[in-house]
């Protein structure tokens, strides 16, 4: 039996953050037709995670709705599996990786990129640093695509913050900011770069192929890896599967 694909978001007081999350569950459902897809989230928004993993039969592969690590994608959403489906098995995070990169320069070229903007990744932040260290990896992905410097910025945890980082690019010598949205959808910190005094600031990731592509990626690595590591006896998925 081919695992259900749970989709494990953050959640958001935001009626358009959640429609975007389901919409992009839907594209991701339409790149594998007949795949089993849901989408749960860690809180705020329904249906919570717990419910969504209680209520799925059969084997699991969770796919965290995260561009970094963090405290959600360690500790957070580890916790919720363990609770209610400790047979499941977890995926990476999304990010970095070179598909966000083509969304990422594909929602600046529509939002008006121009070849001598100075570029920043805007991104939400934490105190973890392993996952600031996430961000600037993409921010350094971003670079090459867009062949210019790239400088990753935080809207809350983290250096430098998005203040800094525009302080410190227009000391320079482009004639306008640009702020590439590493955030998934419209919400809280989308509005703290909107509000942030660039020049230009990019769209959300939002629904794309893309990453609805990514998103099987990360499913398709974890269960990999996870036929590759435990053996038929051992293996949640035993019953499940035939050799």
């Amino acid at each position: 039996m081919t695992p259900t694909l749970v989709m494990a978001a953050h959640g958001a007081r935001s009626g358009h953050w959640e429609s975007v999350m389901d919409s992009l569950a839907a594209r991701v459902r339409r790149a594998r037709p007949g795949s089993a897809v849901e989408l749960g989230f860690l809180e705020i928004s329904s249906p919570l995670l717990s419910d969504v993993l209680s209520g799925v039969a059969g084997p699991v592969v969770v796919v965290p709705m995260l561009l970094a690590g963090g405290y959600h994608a360690h500790i957070d959403l580890p916790a919720v599996v363990a609770r209610t489906r400790p047979d499941a098995v977890v995926a990476g995070q999304l990010g970095p990786h070179r598909l966000l990169t083509s969304v990422l320069a594909r929602r600046l070229a529509v939002a008006g990129l121009r070849p001598c903007d100075a570029v920043i990744l805007g991104a939400a932040g934490s105190s973890d640093p392993a996952a600031l260290d996430d961000v600037r990896a993409a921010a350094r992905l971003l670079s090459v695509r867009l062949s210019r410097p790239v400088t990753a910025a935080f809207a809350s945890a983290g250096t430098p913050t998005l203040a800094e980082a525009l302080e410190r690019t227009r000391a320079g010598l482009a004639p306008r900011v640009a702020v590439a949205s590493y955030l998934l959808a419209p919400g809280f910190f989308h509005d703290r770069l909107l509000n942030s005094g660039a020049d230009l600031v990019s769209p959300p990731l939002g629904v794309d192929d893309d990453l609805a592509a990514l998103v099987w990626t990360r499913f398709d690595e974890a269960l990999a890896g996870h036929r590759a590591t435990i053996t038929p006896a051992r293996t949640p998925f035993a019953t499940h599967t035939r050799a």
